[in-house]
């Protein structure tokens, strides 16, 4: 019980030229000829809004009128985001995330909340803390560390930089009683 015709989809729409019949290339009763007449596509042009750049090589770049940065203080979960001027500085960040981190009810409480006692770091492995007086849009970063500043009265606990001289010391003597340094 076969038949000639060809049931396969489609098929049906060809005529005996193998080309499609008048009805299949309308769109809404209009020939292809007359739709591509109608959907032309629009004519693009590379420079939209040529005020808002200068032909030379410097692009005007927007102002900045705000900032988000991730200050993560130490010991905590997550970072602290605050949104500040460009024209603020390191010790204003400061200020602004310690209030932040007090106002969300962050753990571990700080025992202080003096911008001053706190030092702003680019990382929690950098061992050197940014100048307070920096202005913020001279950085290049926007993720920043917090910790707290060591004391003179605070024997037990140390600075960054003297444990990093205790650990080259220890391994030092460690290498000498193995007979590696001679």
């Amino acid at each position: 019980m076969s038949t000639k015709k060809s049931i396969r989809k489609g098929q049906d729409k060809l005529n005996k030229k193998g080309r499609l019949t008048e009805k299949a290339m309308s769109f809404h009763g209009h020939s292809a000829e007359e739709m591509v007449e109608k959907l032309r596509r629009p004519r693009t042009l590379p420079d939209l809004n040529p005020g808002r750049f200068s032909s030379s090589t410097d692009m005007l770049r927007p102002k900045l009128t705000k900032l988000l940065l991730n200050v993560t203080v130490q010991r905590s979960l997550g970072p602290v985001q605050v949104i500040v001027s460009p024209e603020s500085t390191v010790r204003d960040l400061i200020a602004d995330a310690l209030r932040l981190y007090s106002k969300e009810g962050r753990r571990p409480v700080l025992s202080s909340l003096d911008p001053s006692s706190f030092g702003l770091h680019y990382s929690q492995f950098s061992l050197e803390s940014l100048d307070p007086d920096e202005k913020l849009i001279q950085l290049g970063s926007r993720n920043f560390f917090l910790c707290p500043k060591r004391t003179a009265n605070a024997t037990s606990s140390s600075t960054c930089s003297e444990e990093a001289e205790n650990v080259t010391k220890f391994s030092a003597r460690w290498l000498r009683f193995m007979n590696f340094s001679q």
